[in-house]
């Protein structure tokens, strides 16, 4: 199995695979939500009824940089949850940088806007490591080290089975 989850859906895209069909549900969150007609508890962890492949190149994701990274700012090595950390253009866009897996790092907000639209030689903000694609092995071994606070109870059953059984 996973270290981390195969993939994160928004709660829009995990209703309509319910309602194709396309997956059988394993757990809820304690949330509830509601249609004019129909009142339905929010899934927390769904398992595809037919098997996806999983591409050899990981997909240019928000959680897939963040893992990537280590869920740490590039520049000043400060770990911070989810929705404090951002994407960073190393080549900002507005001099020709594009959104791809080699030119864009993970930046706390504090870093991302002082560097603003600079060339990291501009500024003296260099990135610890240089942006790469990093392959699903890789993100396989920073997924041993997931921040803990990150994942929801209810994914706990369904994540770290090479931990320890007890006898």
């Amino acid at each position: 199995m996973s270290w981390y989850p195969l993939s994160v859906w928004s709660w829009q895209d995990t209703i309509r695979a319910m309602f194709l069909d396309r997956v059988s549900v394993l757990s809820h969150y304690d949330r509830v939500i509601r249609s004019p007609g129909q009142e339905l508890q929010l899934p927390s962890v769904v398992a595809l009824k037919q098997y996806v492949p999983q591409e050899r190149r990981p997909p240019f994701t928000r959680f897939n940089l963040f893992l990537r990274d280590r869920f740490t700012c590039q520049y000043c090595a400060t770990t911070a949850p989810t929705q404090e950390l951002t994407f960073d253009h190393v080549i900002p866009r507005s001099r020709g940088g594009r959104t791809s897996w080699d030119n864009i790092a993970t930046a706390c907000t504090r870093c991302n806007l002082r560097k603003g639209s600079c060339l990291p030689h501009e500024c003296g903000m260099h990135p610890m490591a240089k942006p790469h694609q990093p392959t699903a092995h890789q993100l396989r071994l920073n997924g041993r080290q997931f921040p803990p606070n990150y994942l929801h109870q209810s994914w706990r059953d369904f994540l770290y089975w090479d931990s320890e059984l007890e006898p």
